[in-house]
């Protein structure tokens, strides 16, 4: 019987330690730690009422054995000692399309560019940021007007389904690898989590001089 542990953080990050935890029997899969953030109250309130083990530091995995990894919305960039610790293999739920969208503030940057198509990505995890093989996507259409915030929750609805609609498959070791190079794209995009501030800043000079009442 396979090992699993999950990684994971924010509301998306919580359902999908509940459908993974729920589906255990049925898959033939024990789930055997969790690992969250500060930002993963719903996650750590999961693992207390249900009494599952819980790591405090990724170097706790060095000492566990498992064969697959979960990572959902996890704040911390995996060293290889920490990825390749799961003698499987370990998946990343990437809330953007890839190659697209690498890196932070997907969503951001898609309403920037003014994209009409948006989409998220299961990836094998390695040792880059998001550029690990693609093992599932679901691409969809940006609504007309849409706010940064619509697009986040959107995502993340897309994001649980993929997740929940290809579980098994994870599990049983179902898919094949797409490596992201032999992707078509009309743009690679990455961004780092401070590159926002910049779009947020408005350069007076530009404004021709003129005053504001």
């Amino acid at each position: 019987m396979k090992k699993v542990v999950f990684l994971g953080a924010k509301e998306i990050g919580r359902k999908c330690l509940t459908e993974l935890f729920a589906r255990q029997e049925e898959l033939g899969f024990i789930l055997l730690s969790v690992g969250t953030s500060p930002k993963g109250e719903g996650v750590r309130e999961f693992c207390m009422r249900h009494k599952i083990l819980m790591i405090a530091d990724l170097d706790e995995l060095l000492s566990l054995d498992f064969d697959i990894l979960f990572c959902v919305q996890y704040h911390q960039i995996l060293k290889p000692q920490h990825i390749f610790c799961a003698k499987e293999i370990a998946f990343n739920l990437h809330l953007a399309p890839l190659p697209e969208y690498r890196g932070c503030n997907q969503f951001s940057f898609a309403i920037f560019n003014e994209d009409k198509e948006f989409g998220v990505s299961i990836h094998k995890i390695d040792e880059g940021i998001d550029s690990g093989d693609i093992a599932f996507e679901k691409r969809f259409l940006i609504p007309k007007d849409c706010f940064v915030e619509e697009l986040v929750e959107l995502a993340s609805e897309y994001g649980f389904r993929l997740f929940a609609n290809h579980l098994k498959q994870m599990i049983k070791g179902e898919y094949r690898l797409m490596p992201q190079k032999d992707i078509y794209a009309t743009k690679r995009e990455f961004h780092l989590r401070n590159e926002i501030n910049a779009l947020k800043e408005v350069n007076l000079h530009s404004c021709g001089g003129r005053g504001f009442n």
